[in-house]
């Protein structure tokens, strides 16, 4: 009855191994960098090991979510008179 709760190799996951986990991280961070418009900056520190990413000031998706620019005064000023 229970069988398929106690049965072998139950809750039993294949781990990854360093070289896996790297290899996927790396094809990961790949995939990201390629879809971007302007490129990051991808650096290693030879001390370290350690690889930086400098991104761009502003990244497009945060663009959209940025509020619309509010109207000046004078652009206020004109519409108001129009209407």
């Amino acid at each position: 009855m229970f069988k398929f709760m106690f049965g072998r190799g139950a809750g039993k996951s294949a781990a990854e191994t360093q070289r896996q986990t790297v290899e996927r991280a790396v094809e990961e961070l790949n995939s990201v960098l390629a879809g971007m418009a302007d490129k990051a900056v991808v650096g290693v520190d030879l001390n370290s090991g350690l690889l930086t990413v400098t991104l761009p000031e502003q990244m497009p998706d945060e663009a959209l979510a940025l509020p619309a620019p509010e109207a000046d005064e004078d652009t206020q000023v004109e519409e108001k008179a129009a209407a």
